[in-house]
């Protein structure tokens, strides 16, 4: 039996100064017990939740009170330290069953992954179990020697549980399974690049645009080199249209 020493506490007073002072506050309750703020010291839970986890019987012995069979419910931890700083225990009826989610510890090495480097992969990392309390286990261990080959599994149906412990799971419910590792696609090396081509190309262009240059430049009237022999038509009027305009004035 894992005894843990426990005092009642006024709701108003401070959970700061509490902490300081080495206590934790918590609280309990159950179907029959209406919620009761305590204490506990705080080494002294550390160490009881360590070594029980929430699945296991804890006895509150309150200061001037009876003993209670608890479960630790709830931890609230600090979010920078880790730490606990408030705790719920869960006050259960004697003699009725409790339904309770355990923790799965994984033991040995799958044959598979050894020697065929599969992959391991945990899908379920908690086992929902139905058990009176003295005979809740701490943990419920699951070996992986039996993962021989690619595509095996482990259901929770295959586990085997403790005298007293009812799997409240789904049977087929996949605890554990191996897969062949996906070969990764290689990448196609890049082709090389055809610099001859793109030196005749080059030079291609290089004599098309000379040719060009050469025309402007020793046409009749050339203008200097980059400027358009068309422009220079549409600005150039024809010698002849003033005297046909006046021929056509004096024939009027």
């Amino acid at each position: 039996m894992i005894l843990l020493q426990a005092k009642k506490r006024k709701p108003k007073v401070s959970l700061g100064k509490m902490r300081k002072n080495g206590e934790l506050p918590a609280v309990f309750y159950g179907k029959q017990e209406k919620a009761t703020p305590i204490s506990v010291a705080f080494k002294d839970f550390v160490k009881v939740w360590k070594e029980t986890g929430e699945s296991s019987v804890v006895t509150l012995a309150i200061e001037g009170g009876e003993n209670l069979e608890a479960l630790i419910q709830d931890v609230d931890l600090d979010p920078i330290r880790s730490t606990p700083r408030h705790a719920d225990f869960y006050v259960f009826e004697k003699g009725k069953k409790l339904k309770i989610k355990t923790p799965i510890e994984f033991t040995g090495v799958s044959p598979a992954v050894k020697d065929l480097g599969a992959i391991l992969i945990k899908v379920l990392h908690e086992l929902s179990i139905e058990a009176l309390p003295k005979d809740l286990p701490k943990k419920i261990e699951v070996a992986l020697d039996s993962l021989k080959n690619f595509n095996d599994t482990i259901a929770a149906k295959d586990i085997k549980l403790p005298t007293g412990v009812t799997l409240m799971e789904k049977p087929e419910e996949v605890v554990v399974s191996v897969y062949e590792p996906k070969e990764e696609a290689e990448e196609k090396p890049a082709e090389p690049v055809d610099l001859s081509a793109i030196e005749v190309e080059k030079k291609g262009k290089e004599a098309k645009e000379g040719e060009g240059t050469e025309a402007v430049a020793t046409g009749a009237g050339a203008k200097p080199v980059g400027t358009p022999a068309v422009k220079e038509t549409k600005e150039r009027k024809p010698a002849s249209a003033k005297a046909t305009a006046g021929k056509e004035s004096k024939g009027k």
